[in-house]
């Protein structure tokens, strides 16, 4: 094992108190589940099932999304397999319980200490792992390959930051690449910076996350939410980050001077911040409604504030005029297509990493448009008001493109065939 890899070890196996620690001050900043935290580590709060068992690992809500289609196929194609699904965030594991796929079991991932992966591969013994996108926990990858587990990288990514730390650690990375029996990239960017890294068998796919279907929503939810909107001009924050729910407030404030009955609608991507989020904006003299405590949507009220899950797809069907977020800050974005497939004309920050070829394609077809600060969003908003034929003419482009992607599935499904077929015949 490599020096780096050695001591890092080395430290997750000594670092026992602080790993404690740090996942106690999780669970009080309400990023785990109390009553699931020994999943965390390693150990399994539910039986394994007999037969074949697919691991699947996504590390937050976007990964766990852009997998529901795939888990949705492989239940209805294969019915003998059974499917473990970790996540590493309680937003992820809430939309795996809303969902309920099929003969899907979910877990939090371990922390990725030696003995704790252990005693999860011991009890779970998984015959193939799939791993979405970009986390490379090399305890993990190292003790499932020791078990000679085939494990296939998905929708691959890698960050020009991520790949430039890892360039530096060459020796490891190509340790850690060849764990992969295949890599599934999401570009050619992607392919070639992982082939660089030291990976072998990778092939250019295409992005997952343009594959999933319309997000869900609930139907009497919606009636009852359009019916106290009423006629309001509405728009929409959405997956909004730290510092972004700011900015929509400051958004709001401008344009309720030329629309005074407007209502701004924000979905942080990350409920939890929601006390804080409400208290930033009360300070601004907006009032408030949180849908958490089942709040009205009153003539009075700014902001309607949900600050629960699993229910963008909900937003989406009420406010046409969406600003995607993630992209006024340096995270990389988030999904555009999703708003796309839901008739929205969409708006985003200059920060769209994780989708720049999207981004690049929906702006190409006239189907979104980039802000930079808060004064660029309130007057795009305002305009996109006004000239409601632009919004939809935007929001039509949208969807062409959104469903011009389909197809990546079935380029998945082949590539996992014999795989599939491999692990069902050793399990019968």
């Amino acid at each position: 094992m490599m020096p780096l890899l050695r001591a890092y070890r080395g430290l997750t196996s000594a670092g026992l108190p602080i790993i404690n620690l740090l996942l106690q001050r999780r669970v009080k900043q309400g990023k785990e589940n109390v009553s699931r935290i020994e999943e965390r580590r390693g150990l399994a709060s539910e039986k394994r099932p007999d037969g074949p068992l697919l691991w699947i690992h996504a590390a937050s809500l976007g990964e766990t999304q852009s997998i529901l289609s795939l888990i949705d196929r492989l239940s209805s194609d294969r019915p003998s397999l059974n499917i473990l699904m970790t996540t590493g965030t309680v937003t992820s594991a809430d939309l795996i319980r809303d969902r309920k796929p099929k003969k899907t079991i979910h877990q939090f991932m371990p922390v990725d200490r030696i003995t704790w992966i252990r005693r999860f591969l011991n009890h779970w013994k998984p015959d193939l792992v799939i791993w979405v996108e970009s986390e490379f926990w090399p305890n993990l990858l190292l003790e499932t390959k020791a078990r000679n587990t085939p494990i296939v990288l998905l929708n691959a990514r890698i960050s020009e930051r991520s790949y430039k730390r890892w360039k530096q650690a060459q020796n490891s990375a190509e340790l850690l690449m060849s764990c992969f029996s295949i890599i599934l990239a999401q570009d050619n960017l992607v392919s070639k910076r992982l082939q660089s890294l030291g990976a072998k068998d990778v092939r250019t796919m295409g992005n997952l996350k343009t594959e999933a279907l319309p997000l869900p929503a609930n139907a009497s939810e919606l009636l009852v939410l359009q019916d106290e909107i009423g006629t309001r001009p509405v728009w929409l924050a959405a997956s909004t980050h730290e510092s972004e729910e700011i900015v929509a407030g400051e958004v709001h404030k401008s344009l309720v001077k030329t629309v005074p009955q407007i209502l701004t609608i924000i979905v942080p991507r990350h409920p939890q911040r929601a006390e804080n989020i409400y208290k930033e904006l009360s300070k601004n003299g907006l009032i408030i409604s949180r849908r958490s405590l089942k709040e009205s949507i009153t003539e009075d009220v700014d902001i309607y504030l949900v600050d629960s899950t699993g229910e963008l797809g909900l937003f989406y069907r009420i406010a046409q005029i969406v600003f995607i977020g993630g992209s006024l800050i340096p995270h990389g974005g988030q999904n555009l297509l999703e708003a796309a497939l839901l008739n929205c004309a969409i708006l985003h920050g200059p920060h769209m990493d994780n989708f720049i070829d999207i981004a690049e394609e929906l702006e190409k077809a006239n189907a979104c448009i980039k802000i930079n600060d808060a004064k660029d969003l309130a007057r795009e908003i305002e305009k996109l008001l006004f000239k409601f034929d632009d919004a939809e003419k935007m929001a039509k482009a949208g969807i062409i493109i959104a469903k011009s992607h389909h197809g990546i599935l079935d380029y998945v499904l082949e590539t996992l065939e014999p795989f599939l077929n491999k692990i069902e015949a050793i399990r019968r």
